[in-house]
């Protein structure tokens, strides 16, 4: 998870880029952050799903393959 400070530092960025304009260096610094923001929220969701086991009406495991392998990938 990112830190709150991190956090509140894009939402700065973002406030003033609305109401003044930024300079090149803040730029620079925005799009750094929103990377590193980007970066954890998909390892995040990654994670979320490798858990996710998907049920058919009938009960029947239907988890798709790639879900499945990307588990065992990572128990080796």
């Amino acid at each position: 998870m990112l830190p709150q400070s991190k956090i509140n530092r894009i939402n700065e960025l973002s406030k003033k880029s609305k109401e003044t304009g930024l300079s090149e260096e803040e730029k620079k610094e925005q799009k750094l952050l929103r990377e590193e923001y980007l970066h954890v929220f998909r390892s995040s969701m990654k994670d979320t799903l490798k858990g996710v086991t998907v049920v058919d009406p009938n009960g029947n495991d239907v988890t798709p393959q790639k879900i499945k392998d990307e588990r065992k990938y990572d128990l080796q």
